[in-house]
Formats: C-alpha cells, structure tokens, sequence
C-alpha cells in the first residue's frame, strides 16, 4: 500500500520539478531590450512561434519558410521583435523584444519544430522599472519626498541623523500612470530643525536614499562668493544647483560631462568645484535667496539648502542701479544747480551795481 503511495508521489514531485526547470525566468528594464532565450536541436525546415500566455494566447512573433511569418503578429509586438537570424541554423530561437513595457510581462511559450520533432520551452518574464531619481525638498518646516516611474509598485520610509524619536509615521500616496508604472510621494513636517531627514524609495531590485541636510545661512558683503555643497562618494552621477527651489542654474550629468549654465545665470556663475561648490559673481540684491545644491551618485543624493543674504553695504557691480544710485544722481544734480544759480546771481548783482555808479562823460557845450 505504501509502495503505491510512494509511487504517486515520486511522479508528482518528478512533474513539478520537469515544469520548473522548463520555466526560465528573466527579468527586463522597461523601455530597454530584452533577450528571451530558447534553443532547439538544429534540423530542417525549422518552425519557430512565440507565443504570450494570458487571458488569451497572443502570438508575438513567427518563422517558417526560412523566414519571419508577421501576418498573424499581434499589434501590441509590432515592430519590436526580432530573432538571430544568423544562428537559427545552429539551433538559436532567442527572441529579442525592444521598448520592453509592463503590459510584456507574463508567461512565453518558444514553440520549435523541426523534421526531426518538436519542443516547447516556457519563459517567465518579470519587468522591472528600477527607482532612478529620489526628490526631496523642504519649504518652510514640511519636507516632501517624491519618485516617479517605478514598477513594480515601490516601498518609501524616511530616517534622522541622528536617530530620534521623532514621529516618521507616513502614508505615502501612491498612483499608477497609463504605462503602469508608479509614483509615489509623501511628507512630514520637521519639528526637530537640527535633524538630517533622508527618504529611501525601494523596490524587489534596487533602492535609492535622498538626505535633506539642515539649512545653511551666510551673509555676504563682496561681489563674488562660494556656496558650499555637501560632497557625496564618487563616482558622480549629477549635479544640480537651483534657485528658490525652483529655478534651474546650472546642470551637469556626470562627475567628466561639462556643466551647463541657464541663461539667466551666465553672467553670475564664476565656476564649480569637483565637489560641486558653485562661486557667484556680480550678482545683486535680485539673487538673494535660497540655493540648493543635489549632488547624486549611483545610490545616494544629497541636497544642500543655503540661505544667502546680501549685506547691504556691499558694493555695487557694474550695471546695478538701485534707489541709492537714484538719490545720489539728483543730489549730484541738485548741487550743480544751485551753484549755477549762485554763479548767475552774482554776475547779474555786480553788473547792476556798476550801472548805477556810472557817470557819463560830459556832451559837446551848447551853440549860441
């Protein structure tokens, strides 16, 4: 009885395992290419047919007659499949999918036939959209942390440096766009001020971690001066500088690719150190302000506020005219014609006073 039993069970198990090994599972980046493999023994007249497993089987591409069969090709696949035409003859029935989107991931079947038989090979497709860029910023005291285009559907948790017991608790708001794919965001308000807050977004493949330093105030009295930036491990990933949070002065992609400077700021961005501190010149009271440094690399970003104030005894660059300049062009002015008023009004006292003392010479004496 128990040998039977025994039995069962071997063929089971021996069933499972045969359909597990046959089940190949790669994983795809969204948008990138994507390789499914498949082998069959070499022979003639070969017939290949992919084949997406769903609700209904959707074919995604075919070869028979020595050639690609798209006829019948589904039009979600369209334009985006391929196979190594050069290696079918030695057995190669890999099928390369490009623009890889959510909507690809499921169960392939890679159907093969030859004169000699046929073969099945079952393939798991799992997509990823890996987190690229963790945004974190704070206006006034609510810091909000954001990430934008991930699948699947990611994780965020904040922390401090130090560690405090400050209440972290979030409910992060999570929405899907049409491609399927996630953002999500989420905030607190920072009660302790002298806290470092970092948000880390996460998902089955990889995470990043965006760190809010504490705010730097500086005040300045010369025309030119250096921000600093909190230097992060190389290699670098990117650079950004802004302006009240929002305008853009300077970017750079990568620790050897040369910055780029907005228009409005060419004539006040002087350079950028290899840490990624930027030195200002000829600015005014116009550029004072919050700057923000976000330095990143492959894992980690980290964002510098400095709060600049401009002294205001500080000179004046070339082309800044203000208020003062105006009220020392009219004393200037003032002063000029009160002198000229002066000079006239003398000239015009002593030629009145020389006409009055004048006498004139005596006529001709009269004819009798």
């Amino acid at each position: 009885m128990c040998r039977g039993k025994c039995v069962v069970v071997f063929v089971v198990l021996t069933l499972l395992w045969t359909f597990n090994k046959a089940d190949i599972q790669v994983s795809c980046v969204f948008m990138k290419s994507c390789i499914l493999p498949c082998s069959f023994p070499s022979g003639d007249e070969v017939v290949i047919h992919w084949i997406q497993r769903t609700t209904k089987d959707l074919l995604a591409h075919s070869y028979y007659y020595n050639q690609d069969q798209l006829g019948l090709q589904d039009q979600h696949f369209r334009g985006r499949t391929s196979l190594f035409q050069d290696q079918i003859s030695r057995g190669n029935a890999s099928l390369r999918l490009t623009g890889v989107e959510v909507q690809d991931q499921g169960r392939y079947k890679c159907y093969t036939s030859t004169i000699t038989g046929n073969k099945e090979l079952f393939i798991n497709l799992n997509v990823d959209a890996p987190v690229d860029k963790v945004n974190i910023q704070q206006v006034e005291n609510r810091i909000t942390c954001s990430s934008e285009g991930i699948y699947p559907q990611p994780d965020l948790t904040w922390s401090t440096s130090p560690p405090s017991d400050v209440s972290l608790e979030n409910n992060p708001t999570v929405q899907q766009t049409e491609q399927l794919l996630y953002n999500i965001n989420s905030s607190l308000i920072a009660s302790v001020t002298d806290l470092v807050y970092s948000c880390t977004v996460s998902t089955r493949t990889n995470k990043r971690t965006a760190t809010l330093f504490k705010l730097i105030s500086i005040s300045v009295s010369d025309t030119e001066t250096t921000i600093p930036c909190k230097s992060l491990n190389p290699p670098l990933t990117g650079l950004v500088w802004r302006f009240n949070h929002s305008q853009i002065i300077l970017n750079q992609t990568g620790a050897n690719v040369p910055y780029t400077v907005s228009e409005e700021w060419r004539q006040q961005v002087k350079s950028v150190s290899e840490s990624g501190s930027l030195t200002l010149k000829d600015f005014s009271s116009d550029q004072e302000g919050i700057y923000t440094c976000e330095l990143s690399n492959a894992e980690e970003t980290y964002v510098t506020n400095t709060l600049l104030r401009i002294e205001k005894s500080q000179g004046k660059g070339a082309g800044d005219w203000d208020s003062t300049h105006d009220g020392a062009i009219i004393g200037c002015v003032f002063a000029v014609l009160v002198v000229v008023l002066a000079v006239v009004g003398l000239v015009w006292y002593r030629n009145r006073h020389n006409n009055r003392d004048y006498t004139p010479p005596p006529g001709p004496p009269a004819s009798t």
